[in-house]
């Protein structure tokens, strides 16, 4: 979710600033890291970005001040961990808020927030959980988009509750209600998300399977040698 420009007062917004830089230097190093060691990787890290960028554009109303949409985010956690998608999530922010007015610059930080690291995160965990459980990939890749859109929509909530009480029921009340309303876009959203994220799963597994191997998001498999 992008929350709009101006719509959070100041003090919450240079907070949520303050929060979200240290991880998003820490996943530009990340990026940099990556492209420099492995110059292969740098194709799937445009798709990664980019996958965010088409996916998060498509802006759907919703509560006043804030927007309906995927994120993208899962598959570039599930790819190259998620600090990497802090970085790459800032720049897909920067450019909309610049060129689509989705968005803003003023509220980037609890935007980046939500949904470069809180979302990146949960659908990692999520990932690696699926692993360690030894479910097939096609779910693990699901479930960590889902969720990692999920997530991103939750704390959304929690940062507009956090910035607009309700006069009654306090924080928890606004909390809620901001997650009620998202909830109606936002569930099938996210089970859309998770079937076209294992789509592409299934598409990169064909096209750029050493790549995912070594990056361990699949096991390698033995390959027979063929004797000329």
């Amino acid at each position: 979710m992008h929350i709009a420009e101006g719509f959070l007062p100041v003090g919450h917004a240079v907070a949520w600033f303050a929060v979200a830089t240290p991880f998003v230097i820490h996943g530009a190093r990340a990026v940099i890291k990556e492209a420099k060691e492995h110059p292969e990787s740098r194709l799937l890290l445009a798709a990664a970005g980019a996958f965010t960028f088409v996916l998060s554009s498509i802006k759907l109303p919703s509560v006043t001040g804030s927007s309906s949409h995927p994120t993208g985010t899962g598959l570039g956690a599930v790819l190259f961990r998620p600090p990497v998608m802090a970085f790459l999530a800032t720049v897909v922010l920067l450019f909309q808020a610049l060129l689509l007015a989705h968005g803003g610059l003023t509220t980037l930080g609890a935007n980046v927030f939500s949904m470069g690291i809180a979302g990146p995160w949960v659908g990692y965990g999520i990932w690696k959980l699926s692993q360690k459980l030894n479910w097939h990939a096609n779910v693990g890749i699901f479930l960590a988009l889902a969720f990692a859109d999920l997530a991103t929509y939750v704390v959304t909530s929690v940062q507009l509750g956090l910035a607009f009480p309700d006069p009654v029921s306090g924080i928890g009340g606004s909390v809620a209600k901001f997650a009620s309303i998202f909830a109606i876009s936002q569930i099938p959203l996210a089970i859309a998300e998770g079937i076209l994220g294992v789509l592409v799963f299934r598409l990169l597994t064909d096209v750029a399977r050493p790549q995912l191997e070594r990056l361990g998001v699949m096991a390698p498999v033995e390959r027979e040698l063929v004797e000329v």
